[in-house]
């Protein structure tokens, strides 16, 4: 490993634990560092190689913390075993980058950080229907062109989405915070597609609805359909919170932007596979009242021919979870799994993890989602 290139931090430290990318404050480091271990930071922004890793974990290396933007398969793990390790974890709290069996196999425990993006990931969902509904982007680019000669009735009209429909694909924790915020802040019927029922959000918002009775204010309504498509021709706006799989990838296509209205706003802050991309560039070059929101893209980080042209789609780069607090307590999260598989901590199983943001954390690992597998024992 080169010098420029990684940063090592407690020399002296009798683990050795890699750690892919620069992340975002201290507190993880601290975690390392108080449990025995060295710990070495590639510097690099760029995206590394399955070799490169390979390379910087050489014949010993106890953990590593890694990215979704890197393939974490057989070969990884592979060599991760080779190299003495017993604990890896994702910074992340998707791990479609990681071949979780393969990790089993070799029998590396997997850490991700849930519970601490939700709220942030469906602020940034609202943050997105609204500047493209409200065609903020296009304003914007507009004004500081220039072009901007005095208030028109006619100039960047958008649509207002006060006491209309939304559409949540996938009520897990996010999509269910996504779906409280429209429907609280703008007075919403909702719409949801999911497997399972989500039944605490069913009864939340019949309770807001009676609220908003008792108020003078008429209710709004929550109802979980059975088809997408029902979703579809029926919301506003749209939001996707599914995960990926072989199920979901493509999930909207060219037949199903179709179902959806002339000017309704889709949204991803999920994974970008979920949505054919080039069926919706196509889309919305033919339907120009037509707007998307989009965080995350196919190939990321490229874009399909034509997404950027579009001024009817909002794009920003994968950076729904971006707050401090949020990416602070990733890494937080990350760090803890690491230290508690290298300490011999079991592993959490209570679905709230904010104990380990503060000062004492439990002696456990937060999240480890193949404990059960491999048979840690449970806190």
């Amino acid at each position: 490993m080169g010098q420029k290139d990684w940063r090592v931090h407690n020399p002296s430290g009798s683990k050795r634990v890699i750690v892919t990318k620069e992340l975002p404050g201290t507190r993880w480091l601290d975690i390392l560092t108080r449990s025995g271990c060295k710990v070495e930071i590639c510097t690099s922004t760029d995206v590394l190689s399955v070799d490169e890793i390979k390379a910087a974990m050489g014949t010993q290396c106890d953990a590593a913390l890694g990215q979704l933007t890197e393939d974490w398969g057989d070969p990884l793990f592979s060599a991760l075993k080779a190299a003495g390790a017993t604990a890896y974890s994702n910074v992340a709290v998707g791990y479609n980058n990681v071949d979780v069996d393969a990790a089993t196999k070799h029998g590396i425990p997997v850490g991700n950080t849930p519970g601490v993006l939700t709220e942030t990931t469906a602020q940034m969902a609202v943050a997105l229907t609204f500047a493209a509904a409200r065609r903020t982007g296009e304003a914007e680019r507009f004004l500081r062109a220039g072009k901007y000669k005095g208030w028109l009735m006619t100039l960047f009209l958008g649509e207002l989405l006060w006491r209309k429909t939304v559409g949540v694909i996938g009520a897990g924790r996010i999509g269910a915070t996504y779906a409280r915020m429209m429907v609280e802040g703008h007075k919403m019927n909702l719409l949801y597609h999911d497997v399972y029922p989500n039944k605490d959000l069913e009864n939340y918002i019949a309770a807001y609805a009676d609220f908003l009775k008792s108020q003078g204010e008429a209710p709004v309504s929550c109802k979980r359909v059975e088809t997408l498509e029902d979703l579809l021709a029926e919301a506003d706006c749209v939001s996707i919170h599914t995960v990926l799989d072989e199920s979901t990838h493509h999930l909207i296509n060219a037949d199903r932007l179709a179902v959806m209205k002339e000017n309704a706003v889709l949204v991803n802050t999920s994974r970008g596979p979920v949505v054919d991309e080039a069926a919706l560039v196509s889309h919305c070059r033919k339907h120009p009242d037509f707007r998307a929101g989009l965080d995350v893209f196919e190939d990321e980080p490229a874009l399909k021919p034509g997404l950027n042209e579009l001024d009817n789609v909002v794009i920003v780069p994968h950076i729904a979870s971006a707050t401090r607090w949020t990416r602070e307590g990733m890494a937080t999260l990350a760090a803890c799994n690491v230290a508690g598989i290298l300490s011999g901590y079991p592993a959490w199983n209570k679905p709230d993890i904010l104990s380990f943001l503060e000062e004492e954390s439990p002696k456990a690992a937060p999240s480890i989602v193949n404990a059960e597998a491999l048979g840690i024992p449970l806190f």
